[in-house]
């Protein structure tokens, strides 16, 4: 392959051509393709990362676009999922690598096949359910990952090689904790703010995506030094704080223990309040965590006497129906807006989709 294109980057000894060769021949998984996921999606792609693989369950709207770089208004008016209008912007950027879209929700009947191949997971998420089925499944197939979150003008970060991934990587890497090292369990509902109730501002997503762009690539070139705990900035106030670090904490329930309490769900309908959206996410899965397949097309012909409006593609359909915005995905997944209340949308979700 023709390293002209990473000719720059290549100078910087850093990196060189050994270390673009190692980047070329790595597979970087970016769960979430929001804010933070879309700028490490572009960094990491530009860079030259051989395989990116993009996962999102969402969909455009016009308020991502003050911060989410890669999508702009066409997308919205083409009823594009994120990961799917990511991939064909990436794509144009860097045709010498492979961009996957996957429009899908992570969970843990799915996770584990679809970071397995992964030389670095890299989180983009919005929520910490998430984030700690990542860690777990980071740590049952011995993957380092960053952790990356944003909130109004404040970021944070964290680096962590479980035990078993530092003999996969270049270099030398010690086996770090985990996030339930450094956090715990997940917060309970309503107990953090969220961009909805204090807002977020774009540059400080594009350098928190900067620093976990380069621990990515630090960790598949086999160089540089590891962000070694968890790393908090506000960029309004420029104040840069760093917590914890080391090895797994003993007692810890998943590095120490061993207890992956969050690849342990249970076959059913799931929900979770979208960040910001007064929406509400429904997924049913089968047996085994897997989900059933839904046949759009035959599932607007089934709403068509309720609906005042439907329109699908071949990702999607839109419903509205008794004031509601339904969103249905293949997967067996619909965003229901208009209403925060878990319940209610499981109850919409029954009634109108089944499950």
């Amino acid at each position: 392959m023709d390293l002209a294109r990473y000719q720059r980057q290549t100078l910087f000894r850093e990196i060189g051509q050994d270390g673009q060769e190692r980047l070329l021949a790595a597979t970087a998984v970016i769960v979430g393709c929001g804010a933070t996921g879309s700028a490490l999606a572009n960094l990491l792609v530009r860079a030259g990362v051989g395989r990116v693989r993009i996962i999102d369950r969402d969909f455009i709207e016009l308020n991502n676009l003050q911060r989410q770089i890669l999508f702009d208004e066409d997308d919205i008016a083409a009823n594009l999922p994120k990961a799917e209008a990511a991939g064909r912007k990436l794509r144009r950027v860097n045709s010498g690598i492979a961009v996957e879209a996957v429009v899908a929700d992570v969970n843990a009947g799915n996770v584990l096949d679809l970071i397995g191949d992964a030389t670095v997971v890299l989180d983009g998420t919005d929520n910490f359910t998430t984030r700690f089925l990542i860690n777990d499944a980071c740590i049952r197939l011995a993957l380092p990952w960053v952790y990356c979150g944003v909130l109004a003008s404040y970021g944070m970060t964290a680096t962590f090689v479980p035990a078993g991934a530092a003999e996969k990587l270049p270099g030398e890497r010690a086996v770090t904790g985990c996030l339930r090292c450094l956090m715990g369990d997940a917060p309970a509902p309503g107990a953090t703010a969220t961009c909805d109730t204090v807002g977020v501002i774009g540059p400080v997503v594009t350098l928190l995506s900067s620093i976990a762009a380069a621990e990515a690539i630090k960790l598949i070139v086999g160089r540089g030094t590891l962000n070694p705990g968890l790393l908090h900035f506000d960029l309004w106030l420029h104040e840069y704080e760093q917590f914890g670090g080391g090895g797994p904490r003993p007692g810890c329930p998943a590095c120490d223990l061993h207890r992956l309490e969050f690849l342990e769900a249970e076959a059913g309908a799931t929900s979770a309040a979208l960040c910001g959206r007064n929406a509400v996410q429904v997924s049913v899965t089968a047996p085994g965590g897997r989900a059933p397949r839904l046949d759009l097309a035959r599932l607007e012909r089934q709403l068509a006497p309720v609906a005042s409006r439907l329109a699908r593609n071949e990702y999607l359909l839109r419903a509205q129906i008794d004031g509601y915005e339904f969103t249905v995905f293949p997967d067996n997944r619909a965003i229901i807006k208009g209403t925060e209340d878990e319940n209610l949308a499981k109850g919409l979700f029954a009634k109108y989709i089944g499950g």
